[in-house]
């Protein structure tokens, strides 16, 4: 039944569609209308993938489900998309999300409802267009497109410093992503097509050009991650966004930036990565300890959880380029894999985690008089929002890493995989289960636990069904995935297979 339709090209555009219907039921007195439409598009979207993944081969590492058509035939610039293993992973977390994040603003936006809808759908097709793409100019279309609904929810819909926040988000990743255009331009030029795949395994790279080409799309990748020394954007873009803008930032745009680093950078210039390993692996663990250090200070829970995101990005990118270090000291080929796998589980981990973190602070803030997120304005939220309290533990609990939630699996395949190339490397990052057990669970004391702090804390009401229906959904994410991470790797696997054989040179698949 599926199988003749074109299901990418409806996941990206069915949502744009949405948004435009959206936009037409008018102003705010036909909410009900435009709510309505983009929690239908949204519920239609994720049914979709249920076929996706059925119907998904994951005995091969080959894109599926695709679909070309010539778009600019000058440039040979073609409509192509396609889904492997990683791919496939993110789409579905993005309609995962993007399900959530419609749900959560039916209930707390109360002005411009409709163009709320039409914003976060439209971010949504975009961000599925990034993941689906195989020609190169097409994804950087995708990838500059979703910007402009991120800019204008945090300038429409944010805090009191929402035009700085919004401006500086969009400087720093527009900019980013420009010398990656001339990067791709660069390899139009060797090859004559801008089809990805195309790019991988080019013989007449030098290790000096590609070098270049790394810093390129090193600089477009790590500003989206966010990386260490270009992270300053994300506090304040998460900060001032709202609710719903953090759970996009947290859960999906971080990862565009590890997902370049997966799709270009490893596969097209794999000396350069060997050869600059070791300044990835440092970032990554100057974000894993630096900035945990820096997040136990916040005094804004939404700046806490902004700066747990980056550390946590830390160990996703550490998972990645720690393959080069397995690689060098001769370690099996398996726990290269058990990295890069870790990296991607990470990713998924993260998402539930911070996302549903982040709704809930956002939460706590619609229902306070002055939109307050600063910890000393909250104290014994358990006792009048108990219910909100229990979960609100398991995703902080997985925040921090916990056995049995998503947090503790990428972490721990990271760590070990790390351990068997370099006990230091993997001791600086463990330090990641202390600081993050301090800055979380002493949040979470200070908030939740103790007396009631105010009069407006006492008035607090626990969480509607519409809410817990959000975290029904997300709590069961992150059993699945800290219990049963099985289906997630078995998708995964042959995918990540390629990329290490075409990553570290006389690396076969297994």
């Amino acid at each position: 039944m599926f199988s003749h339709l074109p299901l990418l090209s409806i996941l990206i555009w069915l949502p744009v569609v949405g948004a435009v219907l959206a936009l037409m039921t008018g102003g705010d007195k036909n909410a009900k209308f435009s709510r309505s439409i983009a929690v239908i598009i949204s519920v239609i979207n994720l049914l979709l993938c249920i076929p996706l993944y059925l119907n998904f081969d994951t005995s091969s590492y080959a894109m599926q489900f695709q679909e070309n058509a010539l778009w600019i035939r000058v440039y040979k610039i073609h409509y192509a998309v396609g889904v492997d293993g990683i791919s496939l992973a993110m789409i579905i977390l993005t309609n995962f999300t993007g399900l959530l994040v419609i749900l959560a603003g039916c209930q707390a936006i109360k002005v411009r409802i409709a163009q709320y809808m039409a914003t976060f759908l439209t971010m949504q097709g975009m961000m599925i267009g990034v993941f689906a793409a195989t020609d190169a100019i097409l994804f950087y279309v995708f990838w500059e497109g979703m910007l402009i609904p991120m800019y204008l929810s945090i300038g429409m819909w944010g805090s009191s410093n929402r035009s700085y926040a919004s401006i500086k988000f969009f400087l720093y990743t527009f900019l980013g992503s420009i010398l990656m255009l001339i990067a791709l331009l660069y390899l139009y030029n060797l090859t004559g097509t801008f089809e990805i795949q195309k790019f991988y395994g080019l013989s007449n790279l030098s290790l000096h050009i590609q070098e270049l080409l790394f810093f390129a799309f090193f600089l477009a990748f790590a500003v989206k991650v966010p990386m260490w020394p270009v992270h300053t954007w994300l506090p304040d873009a998460h900060t001032e966004a709202p609710s719903g803008g953090s759970v996009v930032l947290a859960a999906l745009m971080l990862k565009l930036g590890i997902y370049g680093f997966l799709r270009f950078s490893m596969p097209i210039v794999p000396l350069a990565c060997q050869q600059l390993a070791w300044f990835m692996i440092t970032l990554s663990l100057i974000a894993i300890v630096y900035i945990g250090l820096v997040a136990i200070v916040q005094t804004d829970m939404k700046k806490l959880i902004a700066y747990s995101s980056i550390a946590h990005m830390g160990f996703a990118t550490l998972g990645c380029f720690m393959i080069y270090d397995i690689y060098k000291h001769s370690i099996a080929v398996q726990d290269a894999y058990m990295s890069l796998e870790g990296a991607v589980i990470q990713m998924i981990a993260h998402a539930f985690g911070s996302g549903a973190m982040f709704l809930g602070v956002g939460m706590l803030a619609d229902r306070f008089f002055n939109h307050s997120r600063l910890i000393k304005d909250y104290g014994g939220i358990a006792t009048t929002m108990p219910i909100f309290a229990a979960f609100f533990m398991l995703f902080a609990m997985s925040n921090i890493g916990l056995p049995g939630t998503a947090g503790f699996v990428g972490e721990f395949m990271v760590i070990m995989s790390a351990f068997q190339a370099h006990f230091w490397v993997a001791l600086i990052a463990a330090t990641t289960l202390i600081l993050a057990a301090s800055y979380t669970l002493w949040m979470y004391k200070r908030v939740f636990f103790g007396p009631v702090a105010n009069e407006y804390v006492a008035e607090f009401e626990d969480i509607t069904w519409l809410e817990k229906t959000n975290y029904i959904l997300l709590a069961v994410g992150v059993f699945f995935l800290g219990l049963y991470p099985k289906p997630v790797l078995d998708v995964l696997h042959v995918t990540v297979g390629h990329i290490l054989a075409l990553s570290l040179p006389g690396v076969a698949a297994i």
